[in-house]
Protein backbone atom coordinates (compact mmCIF):
# COMPACT_ATOMS: atom_id res chain seq x y z
CA UNK A 1 0.00 0.00 0.00
CA UNK A 2 1.01 3.51 -1.23
CA UNK A 3 1.84 6.02 1.47
CA UNK A 4 0.67 8.66 -1.16
CA UNK A 5 -2.66 8.84 -2.39
CA UNK A 6 -4.51 10.78 -4.81
CA UNK A 7 -6.40 14.13 -3.76
CA UNK A 8 -10.07 13.08 -2.49
CA UNK A 9 -11.67 16.73 -3.89
CA UNK A 10 -12.23 15.28 -7.02
CA UNK A 11 -13.84 12.46 -6.00
CA UNK A 12 -15.93 14.12 -3.26
CA UNK A 13 -16.61 16.77 -6.10
CA UNK A 14 -18.16 14.30 -8.64
CA UNK A 15 -20.24 12.78 -5.71
CA UNK A 16 -21.25 16.10 -4.28
CA UNK A 17 -22.28 17.85 -7.77
CA UNK A 18 -24.48 14.11 -8.10
CA UNK A 19 -26.06 14.26 -5.16
CA UNK A 20 -27.38 18.29 -5.42
CA UNK A 21 -28.48 17.23 -9.30
CA UNK A 22 -30.39 14.64 -7.55
CA UNK A 23 -32.23 16.78 -5.27
CA UNK A 24 -33.17 19.35 -7.95
CA UNK A 25 -30.92 21.55 -6.46
CA UNK A 26 -28.24 24.06 -8.31
CA UNK A 27 -24.54 23.36 -7.64
CA UNK A 28 -22.19 26.39 -7.12
CA UNK A 29 -18.77 25.88 -6.71
CA UNK A 30 -16.57 28.60 -5.13
CA UNK A 31 -12.90 29.17 -6.39
CA UNK A 32 -9.82 30.78 -5.20
CA UNK A 33 -9.02 32.54 -8.62
CA UNK A 34 -6.02 33.69 -8.13
CA UNK A 35 -4.30 30.35 -8.20
CA UNK A 36 -1.81 29.58 -10.50
CA UNK A 37 -3.56 27.24 -13.47
CA UNK A 38 -7.25 29.13 -12.82
CA UNK A 39 -9.03 30.30 -16.25
CA UNK A 40 -12.36 32.03 -15.06
CA UNK A 41 -13.85 34.99 -16.53
CA UNK A 42 -11.48 38.01 -14.62
CA UNK A 43 -15.23 40.28 -14.85
CA UNK A 44 -17.09 38.01 -12.30
CA UNK A 45 -14.16 37.91 -9.44
CA UNK A 46 -14.93 39.30 -6.43
CA UNK A 47 -12.17 39.31 -3.15
CA UNK A 48 -10.19 36.88 -5.17
CA UNK A 49 -12.58 34.00 -5.70
CA UNK A 50 -15.76 33.78 -7.77
CA UNK A 51 -18.76 31.32 -7.68
CA UNK A 52 -19.17 29.32 -10.21
CA UNK A 53 -22.87 27.52 -11.46
CA UNK A 54 -21.84 24.07 -12.83
CA UNK A 55 -25.25 22.84 -13.45
CA UNK A 56 -26.32 20.64 -16.60
CA UNK A 57 -27.99 24.13 -17.72
CA UNK A 58 -25.18 26.45 -16.96
CA UNK A 59 -22.59 24.46 -18.49
CA UNK A 60 -20.98 22.29 -21.58
CA UNK A 61 -18.59 19.49 -21.30
CA UNK A 62 -17.99 19.32 -17.39
CA UNK A 63 -15.04 17.26 -16.79
CA UNK A 64 -13.79 17.07 -12.85
CA UNK A 65 -10.94 14.57 -12.54
CA UNK A 66 -7.21 14.19 -10.58
CA UNK A 67 -6.41 17.59 -12.38
CA UNK A 68 -9.44 19.95 -11.46
CA UNK A 69 -12.78 20.55 -13.51
CA UNK A 70 -13.18 22.19 -16.85
CA UNK A 71 -16.25 23.12 -18.61
CA UNK A 72 -17.56 25.64 -21.23
CA UNK A 73 -19.64 28.39 -20.59
CA UNK A 74 -21.21 31.54 -21.74
CA UNK A 75 -20.58 34.85 -19.64
CA UNK A 76 -22.60 38.08 -20.62
CA UNK A 77 -23.29 36.42 -23.79
CA UNK A 78 -19.24 35.69 -24.36
CA UNK A 79 -18.15 31.91 -24.30
CA UNK A 80 -15.05 30.64 -22.54
CA UNK A 81 -13.36 27.56 -22.07
CA UNK A 82 -12.99 27.45 -17.84
CA UNK A 83 -10.48 25.34 -15.92
CA UNK A 84 -9.94 25.33 -12.52
CA UNK A 85 -7.29 22.96 -10.64
CA UNK A 86 -8.13 20.86 -8.23
CA UNK A 87 -6.72 22.64 -5.16
CA UNK A 88 -8.25 26.12 -6.41
CA UNK A 89 -11.79 24.47 -5.84
CA UNK A 90 -12.87 25.33 -2.16
CA UNK A 91 -16.30 24.51 -1.80
CA UNK A 92 -19.41 22.73 -3.53
CA UNK A 93 -22.59 23.48 -2.35
CA UNK A 94 -26.35 23.91 -3.67
CA UNK A 95 -27.47 27.32 -4.12
CA UNK A 96 -31.00 26.92 -2.68
CA UNK A 97 -30.16 25.71 0.86
CA UNK A 98 -26.61 25.82 0.93
CA UNK A 99 -26.11 22.33 2.08
CA UNK A 100 -22.34 21.00 0.77
CA UNK A 101 -18.82 20.70 1.75
CA UNK A 102 -15.95 23.62 1.98
CA UNK A 103 -12.79 21.53 1.38
CA UNK A 104 -9.65 22.24 3.63
CA UNK A 105 -5.98 21.78 3.49
CA UNK A 106 -5.49 17.70 2.04
CA UNK A 107 -2.51 15.44 2.32
CA UNK A 108 -0.13 15.91 -1.26
CA UNK A 109 -2.19 18.87 -2.29
CA UNK A 110 -0.26 22.53 -1.81
CA UNK A 111 -2.80 24.29 0.83
CA UNK A 112 -5.31 26.81 -0.89
CA UNK A 113 -3.68 29.46 0.86
CA UNK A 114 0.23 28.82 0.13
CA UNK A 115 -0.26 27.40 -3.42
CA UNK A 116 4.09 26.31 -3.52
CA UNK A 117 4.24 23.08 -2.91
CA UNK A 118 6.46 22.00 0.34
CA UNK A 119 8.02 19.26 1.69
CA UNK A 120 7.69 20.14 4.96
CA UNK A 121 4.65 17.72 6.63
CA UNK A 122 4.61 19.51 9.86
CA UNK A 123 3.93 23.30 8.31
CA UNK A 124 0.35 22.55 7.10
CA UNK A 125 -2.25 25.47 8.20
CA UNK A 126 -4.79 22.78 9.56
CA UNK A 127 -5.14 24.01 13.45
CA UNK A 128 -5.39 28.20 12.10
CA UNK A 129 -8.90 28.55 11.06
CA UNK A 130 -8.25 32.35 10.29
CA UNK A 131 -7.22 31.67 7.03
CA UNK A 132 -9.74 29.12 6.24
CA UNK A 133 -11.91 29.65 3.15
CA UNK A 134 -15.72 30.63 4.64
CA UNK A 135 -18.79 30.86 3.20
CA UNK A 136 -21.50 33.46 3.60
CA UNK A 137 -25.08 33.82 1.84
CA UNK A 138 -25.29 36.99 -0.67
CA UNK A 139 -28.26 38.25 -1.69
Amino acid sequence: MSDKMTPSRPYLMKALNEWILDNNCTPYVLVEAGLPGVQVPEDYVSNGQIVLNISPGAVKDLQIDQDGMSFNARFGGVPMSVKVPVVAILAIYAKENGQGMVFGSEAGAPDPDDPAPTDDKEGSSRGNSSGRPSLKVVK
